[in-house]
């Protein structure tokens, strides 16, 4: 009919607009610009021809022609509130978002009843970090358009980023019930239902997504996360490669399936993976600690510690390097005269660790000055080297130079056969050693530490805590048969109190003797073990100083275990008393503790001076 009119009447500038706004809807664009032009050619006034045109070239990625269509369409209208909102959105797309926010405020202002200003404003406004704000105008346009789908789903990120995770999933619930097509809602309320670990829910989301959408490269990588958490790896990396077919620069799809193939061991493949994510995003902090992670585990530890100074800028970690004035020493500069500040990082048992490298510094000529955690203050005051123990807050003294404890061994460019003392380099301070001897006394049996549980790490990845951690019926039902003393060194909640109170019914032989309302620092924890022979522990603090004391150390390690353990040993250059039991592929801790059990009965069966000289000689 257009078509018609138009050949009655070249010059009819309404049929023109009326056509485009025909081929605009199907998607014609170029079409429907040059039928917007030619109803501009004849009427020169036509605001909502140039308001609609822009929206076309805005959709074909032109958006400052966009702009500038809608400039002149708010010209020739000043009170054309959909012009605003229409060049708020260009504004937003170019980044310029208080002009953005300036053109949908007028929007609203122009027309208080008109929905998607509201809905634009509060992209804007979530762009900005002003989620409170954000949630507010979806909530307005709801409340005037109460089938507007695009704000329920968009309202629902905004919940989710506020971590009201049950009413964004209420909210993508209504957008899907609305558009039962909606692909991008049920990608986005799986990714909540991921955040609850409704893992399976999350899946069965991802599922309907791909099923909409096959070329959906996004629910791809994130049903494979879901994957992942579910320890599904080999599901997760093909999930990783359907992204990857659709959308071949996917850097975080590459990250991730880096991380699946490592858990799974596959460290070539996963230092590929990183590889190329890192190719893609030259900045990709997170796949730089990845690969440094990789490369200590296999004790390359040139090229380790180099790429872990990148554990500064992984988002994932949430690590602020200190803003001191004076400079960071990585190895650069001589100290001879030099006042260098030592200052700890990450676990307690990082800095119990690391700060053997103090000797190292001094014998360098400088002067150190060590700041830990306040538990660590008196246990470290006699580590050789350091001239100053101080308690992380105190007032620093003057200094010239810093190094954060883990940037040590990239400073001294340690190897795996350079590691400085392996041999006791911690001491327990004499007069509490013997203050504890006369506690515990001195049976002729097997005097054993135990610790079960590391306690819950907020900073490491989820399921990290419960997959270093043994649960305490495990943990007694394997060792307390053996005809030994053990002392529980567990301190802190919620393992010491699991245990107070109820030694007998985990211990019926009456072999466990919790001793931690007498240990208030790890100066005390030292103290006892020195009186102990053996201990034996997950992978925590009380490891690393037991081990750093020189006291015989039984290591119980998980599959995944940490970096400085390396792979495939039983022993460990960090720590000479240290020996190491590894999960097997089946992650359980049942054979790792009969294991124990089985070599801890041999050393029973012996007296105490017997097996304390079997321990000690490894």
């Amino acid at each position: 009919d257009y078509d018609k009119a138009i050949a009655l009447r070249p010059d009819y500038a309404e049929a023109y607009y009326n056509r485009a706004n025909v081929l605009h809807e199907q998607k014609r664009l170029e079409a429907a610009i040059a039928d917007y032009g030619r109803a501009i050619s004849f009427k020169p006034d036509h605001a909502a021809a140039y308001n609609n045109r822009g929206f076309a070239l805005h959709e074909l990625k032109q958006p400052d022609a966009a702009i500038a269509d809608y400039n002149r369409a708010i010209a020739i209208k000043p009170d054309y509130a959909a012009a605003y909102n229409n060049r708020g959105l260009a504004l937003q797309e170019l980044k310029l978002l208080a002009a953005a926010m300036a053109d949908f405020t007028k929007a609203i202002a122009l027309q208080p009843d008109l929905a998607e200003p509201y809905n634009a404003r509060a992209a804007a406004l979530r762009e900005l970090k002003q989620l409170d704000a954000a949630l507010a105008d979806y909530d307005k346009a709801i409340a005037l358009r109460p089938d507007y789908v695009e704000a329920y789903n968009n309202r629902g990120i905004v919940r989710q980023e506020l971590k009201q995770l049950d009413a964004a999933i209420a909210d993508y619930g209504a957008a899907i019930a609305l558009k039962p097509d909606y692909v991008e809602a049920y990608n986005n309320r799986g990714t909540a239902r991921r955040e609850l670990k409704q893992l399976d829910s999350a899946v069965a989301d991802y599922d309907k997504a791909i099923a909409l959408q096959p070329a959906y490269p996004e629910a791809y990588n994130n049903r494979a996360n879901a994957r992942q958490d579910l320890q599904q790896f080999e599901a997760a990396i093909a999930d990783y490669g359907a992204a990857l077919a659709v959308k071949p620069d996917y850097a975080e799809a590459y990250y991730n399936r880096g991380n699946a193939r490592r858990e799974l061991r596959q460290l070539d493949a996963a230092l590929a993976d990183y590889g190329t994510a890192i190719a893609l995003k030259p900045d990709y902090a997170s796949a730089y600690w990845n690969k440094a992670l990789i490369s200590l585990l296999r004790g390359d530890f040139a090229t380790g510690f180099e790429l872990y100074e990148w554990r500064w800028k992984n988002p994932n970690l949430n690590m602020v390097p200190h803003p001191f004035a004076q400079p960071l020493w990585l190895g650069q500069a001589p100290l001879r005269d030099k006042r260098l500040l030592l200052h700890s990082e990450q676990g307690l048992g990082d800095t119990i660790q690391f700060c053997r490298y103090a000797a190292l510094a001094a014998e360098a000529g400088a002067q150190v000055i060590l700041a830990v955690p306040p538990s660590l203050v008196a246990l470290l005051k006699s580590l050789p080297g350091v001239s100053q123990v101080l308690a992380d807050g105190d007032p620093l003294p003057d200094f010239d130079c810093h190094c954060p404890l883990m940037s040590l061994p990239l400073a001294f460019k340690t190897g795996i056969d350079t590691i400085p003392s392996p041999a006791p380099y911690l001491h327990a301070d004499d007069a509490k050693a013997r203050v504890w001897r006369e506690r515990i006394g001195a049976p002729h049996k097997l005097k054993v530490g135990i610790v079960w549980s590391g306690g819950v790490r907020p900073d490491q990845p989820p399921g990290w805590s419960e997959r270093r951690n043994v649960r305490l019926d495990l943990f007694a039902r394997a060792l307390s048969v053996i005809d030994a003393e053990f002392f529980s060194l567990q301190k802190g909640d919620p393992a010491e109190s699991e245990i107070r109170g109820r030694e007998a019914e985990f211990w019926p032989r009456g072999n466990l003797h919790n001793l931690a309302a007498g240990i208030e620092d790890f100066a005390d924890t030292a103290a006892l073990v020195a009186n102990l022979d053996l201990v034996i522990s997950v992978d925590t603090s009380s490891a690393h100083l037991a081990a750093a004391l020189g006291t015989p150390t039984w290591i119980l390690n998980r599959l995944d275990g940490d970096w400085r353990w390396l792979l495939d040993r039983d022993d460990s250059p960090w720590y000479r008393s240290a020996r190491l039991y590894r999960q097997d592929e089946s992650q359980s801790w049942e054979p790792v503790l009969q294991h124990v059990a089985d070599d801890l009965a041999q050393l029973a069966s012996l007296d105490r001076a017997a097996a304390s000289r079997r321990l000690r000689s490894g």
